[in-house]
């Protein structure tokens, strides 16, 4: 696993308090496999973008993230302008998935931690920090 350390001091300017019972709960992954997830009360599908009080298919063609050019900054706003703290992105089930180095530089400009991991690795983390951290993922669940 990928852990990259970043302050989160600062990221609270959302006006939001991660300490606060009144977030919303996120969305369990129910089971992984290649091509397939399930996610509680979304469905299935192949890529998804998770935060607390939903989600969504993530849809590549919205912000052309491809391989190359990889998890674009797009992909990481959209979880952003979600009161998300820290992000989780998947490498794929092969880890074959990049991020763009406009990408990385900001979630560290903004000093947001991120964790990146193979799928199966991701969604267990997920689903362990998830109902106490205001943490968002991407998830790929092939490549």
């Amino acid at each position: 696993m990928v852990d990259i350390a970043g302050s989160n001091q600062g990221v609270l300017g959302y006006g939001y308090d991660s300490s606060t019972r009144d977030r919303p709960r996120s969305l369990k992954t129910l089971s992984v496999s290649w091509g397939c997830m399930d996610v509680e009360g979304l469905g299935s599908d192949k890529e998804f973008m998770l935060h607390p009080g939903g989600g969504r298919p993530w849809d590549w063609c919205e912000s052309d993230t491809r391989h190359r050019p990889r998890i674009q900054p797009a992909d990481v706003q959209y979880l952003l302008n979600r009161i998300v703290e820290t992000v989780i992105r998947s490498l794929g089930m092969e880890r074959r998935l990049e991020v763009d180095p406009a990408t990385v530089m900001l979630l560290n400009r903004l000093g947001i931690p991120y964790r990146a991991a193979e799928t199966r690795e991701l969604v267990e983390l997920y689903n362990r920090v998830a109902t106490a951290d205001a943490v968002g993922g991407l998830f790929r669940s092939t490549c």
